[in-house]
């Protein structure tokens, strides 16, 4: 039935080869029919082009009839000022960031004329506040070294790399363009919790490996952590970090399941499942159930993987369970590498309504709590800071920056490099444009060598665009933004600075006593190391 509703999508194509057969015919009859078949023979000669032609993945899903959406495209700004004036601003917004990553990724003019698109008057409006002598940054290559003193492989990140996505969510021609684009463009690619498919690895570039609670790639047929599969797994040298998920932005607190119709022998082989059985992802994780066994659990994850830099990924949710594990790595000695804070501003296919609303909390609280709470610990320099969440502009990396980040992950950017349009059909397996489907005749559209060039110019091309915004600021490098080179709109109309909005807590306050920050105090009182039930 899919292959049936995939073969529709040509339907019209091959109407436009039926009727120039039939005009022809009729030409026997009538020389007038020649005026419809020189009409009908074109079409189908641009349906053929279309085919053929490996720039627009719609096209070669499409022929003849994806061209409305270029004609549509042509007259978008009229439709995004009759959306402005009707105070709906929240969709051309997001068209704006769309085609800023389409022109990044392709190479061409990303400037626009007349002002900004935002509202600058509304609560919330941010900007930076630039410097009288600008700096000129020559090289725009910045990376940060993640890995502690107990780490035997550091890594030097990018200050932007692609977010979790995990083959099967995406198509294997989607994994393999951003991963070879990671690899041309010198930066990471995480795998998400689907496991190291044979696209990661034959893209080259380097891998951050994430690992759920299913433990797809490193688990023993029950469904446990298998220690020997991950330190295979683990040895690979395109991997360099090691990513537990605790919990990701778009459905924080909620496990998922992968129907066995669903399961593709591919699918199979990257997450070591077995074919024809559904495919679990627990809401918890089996290999830990206290805060100091989840910092034993990463100990081993270290020990395993020959010291390569170990962190996990969260959505901030209860801030006294996050104070728990800080507590337990000061009682353990089990430093992480690093912790990526992901946003509940990110998106997915998998997600109910109600979680994907409301339930994690956003990325600027979330970030800036992490931030603070390291820094009350005393750990702040030994544990480097991931952020996640709907980053995609320069502006946004430079912010996440100067509230606490050391660097960014993006999927949604990445995700509009190699050709998503938003058609949130990501459930369905019939995205229009072979990003998100596992169905190998729509997943052929998208031109794995094209989409590849495109990710690795769209990175670049932001990251020119992030030093420019520090050399503006007066800096030499975006790492040393903080709070003070950013101003805000208060919900009451007034300016406040970044250091009022996303102030830095002093070094250790949270081991000192004192009546100040007491937010935090009274949460890191009520943490227990070796439990995430509060105290009584």
């Amino acid at each position: 039935m899919d292959r049936l509703r995939g073969l529709n999508r040509f339907s019209f194509f091959a109407g436009i080869i039926v009727l120039a057969i039939v005009a022809l015919a009729l030409i026997a009859f009538s020389a007038w029919f020649w005026i419809p078949f020189a009409v009908l023979i074109a079409l189908a000669a641009l349906g053929v082009y279309d085919l053929l032609q490996t720039k627009h993945s719609v096209l070669r899903n499409y022929p003849v009839l994806g061209h409305m959406r270029f004609l549509f495209e042509g007259i978008r700004p009229e439709i995004r000022q009759y959306l402005i004036e009707s105070d709906q601003d929240e969709e051309p917004f997001s068209r704006d960031i769309r085609s800023i990553v389409y022109q990044r990724s392709k190479g061409v003019e990303d400037k626009r004329p007349f002002g900004t698109r935002q509202r600058v008057y509304d609560a919330g409006y941010a900007w930076l506040t630039h410097s009288i002598r600008p700096v000129h940054i020559e090289n725009s290559d910045f990376r940060v070294a993640i890995g502690g003193p107990d780490c035997a492989q550091p890594y030097h990140a990018s200050l932007y790399n692609i977010s979790a996505m995990s083959f099967g969510a995406l198509s294997a021609n989607a994994i393999l363009a951003l991963n070879r684009g990671a690899r041309a463009g010198g930066f990471a690619h995480d795998t998400g919790e689907g496991g190291i498919s044979r696209y990661h690895r034959a893209g080259g570039g380097d891998l951050i490996y994430e690992i759920g609670s299913g433990y797809f790639g490193c688990r023993k047929p029950d469904g446990e952590f298998d220690p020997d599969r991950f330190a295979e797994q683990a040895a690979d040298p395109q991997v360099k970090m090691i990513e537990l998920k605790l919990s990701q932005g778009a459905k924080p607190g909620h496990g998922g399941m992968l129907p066995a119709a669903k399961i593709s022998p591919e699918i199979a082989e990257a997450r070591g499942v077995p074919m024809g059985q559904d495919c679990i992802s627990p809401a918890v994780h089996s290999a830990f159930s206290t805060p100091i066994e989840m910092m034993e659990f990463l100990g081993l994850l270290r020990e395993r993987s020959a010291g390569k830099p170990i962190g996990f990924k969260l959505c901030i949710g209860h801030r006294r369970e996050f104070m728990c594990m800080v507590k337990a790595m000061l009682q353990t000695g089990m430093v992480p590498d690093f912790i990526v804070v992901d946003g509940k501003e990110g998106g997915t296919g998998a997600a109910p309504l109600e979680f994907a609303n409301h339930v994690g909390m956003p990325l600027v609280e979330g970030l800036t709590f992490v931030h603070n709470t390291l820094r009350g610990a005393g750990l702040r320099p030994r544990i480097r800071i991931g952020a996640a969440g709907k980053l995609v502009t320069a502006f946004d990396i430079a912010r996440a920056l100067a509230m606490g980040a050391d660097w960014a992950n993006s999927a949604r950017g990445f995700m509009f490099a190699v050709g998503c349009i938003q058609a949130q059909a990501c459930h369905t397996n019939r995205c229009p444009v072979g990003v998100a489907t596992q169905d190998k005749l729509r997943a052929r559209a998208l031109d794995v060598e094209d989409k590849a060039e495109r990710v690795a110019r769209f990175h670049a091309n932001t990251i020119k665009a992030l030093a420019e915004m520090a050399g503006t600021a007066g800096l030499d490098n975006p790492c040393n933004f903080l709070p003070r080179h950013f101003m805000q709109r208060d919900s009451d109309g007034s300016m406040i600075t970044g250091e009022e909005a996303y102030p830095y807590l002093p070094e250790g306050f949270l081991l000192a006593d004192g009546n100040d920050h007491m937010e935090f105090r009274t949460r890191w009182n009520r943490a227990d190391p070796s439990s995430f039930l509060p105290k009584d």
